[in-house]
């Protein structure tokens, strides 16, 4: 009986960065897949499942990434820290990106590359014939082809990642650099004052050391958060090539406190003009 195995359209995100495109990213911290698949359907590049910071793990992710992926679009899985134990559970799984957390050293970096890459040239555990990334083996390429497709972001979030960019950026497979700079302004003593100039100004230090490098050679893309005081658009026009615009929880809390707001004034303002008309028969 001949099995039919159907290759997936998705472009990779290396490929289409390698073709000059800037990519729109998303967090889902929710691991809901209805808000997944939304916001795949709502246009952007790639969706970060969040398992830092998220509540969900392995399976939850998974359902996630189907609706992602059904709906067209890319997925890449943040994980906890530079973890073998979960680089493995998270790549057997097929995303297109894996995203590693609080990068410091170009050895650290080296290390996160090895966990994604099979033996010789890393310390992947092998089990292409069954897991997901492979098409539970369906895909007969996978072995020749997977590094390629693979995009591997490396999270610089303290003054000592930036103090090391430089050796960060050349770690050989290390696709793009992403800055955080939430943690990066903790490091710094400003965890309550993030609009403070120091901070910019260490940003800046990374963001030209990674511009300056050439991804086609050995560099790296520059990928970087969206604040309410460094907006996507700011990003964009500093030259990065990845922006990650908002997370799912943010966007909903924001939503439903409108929504609260804009109806208690107009009960407040309806509870006003009721009063007036009500005391006004009196004279």
């Amino acid at each position: 009986m001949q099995i039919k195995y159907l290759m997936e359209s998705r472009k990779p995100l290396k490929s289409r960065l390698q073709e000059g495109e800037k990519l729109l990213g998303h967090f889902l911290l929710s691991f809901s897949p209805e808000l997944a698949e939304i916001a795949a359907r709502a246009g952007y590049d790639f969706i970060i499942v969040d398992l830092e910071h998220g509540a969900g793990g392995i399976r939850e992710a998974l359902h996630c990434m189907r609706a992602i992926e059904a709906a067209g679009c890319s997925t890449v899985l943040r994980i906890p820290d530079i973890s073998q134990a979960w680089a493995k559970k998270a790549l057997d799984l097929g995303p297109d990106g894996i995203m590693f957390p609080m990068v410091e050293t170009g050895k650290s970096a080296a290390e996160a590359v090895s966990f994604c890459r099979y033996r010789p040239e890393g310390v992947r555990g092998c089990a292409d014939s069954v897991v997901r990334d492979s098409s539970f083996g369906f895909d007969e390429k996978y072995l020749a082809n997977y590094a390629d497709k693979l995009f591997i972001m490396c999270q610089i979030e303290s003054e000592e990642g930036v103090k090391n960019v430089n050796e960060i950026v050349a770690v050989d497979g290390m696709d793009c650099v992403m800055m955080g700079p939430r943690d990066l302004s903790a490091s710094l003593g400003l965890l309550n004052d993030p609009g403070n100039p120091k901070l910019m100004s260490v940003m800046k230090v990374a963001e030209t050391a990674v511009l300056a490098s050439d991804p086609a050679s050995g560099g790296a893309y520059l990928a970087g958060m969206a604040t309410a005081l460094d907006k996507s658009v700011d990003l964009k026009a500093r030259g990065y090539h990845v922006v990650l615009g908002s997370t799912d929880v943010s966007l909903y809390k924001k939503a439903v406190v409108d929504e609260v707001h804009a109806f208690n004034a107009s009960l407040d303002h309806s509870q006003w003009e009721n009063s007036i008309g009500g005391f006004s028969k009196y004279f």
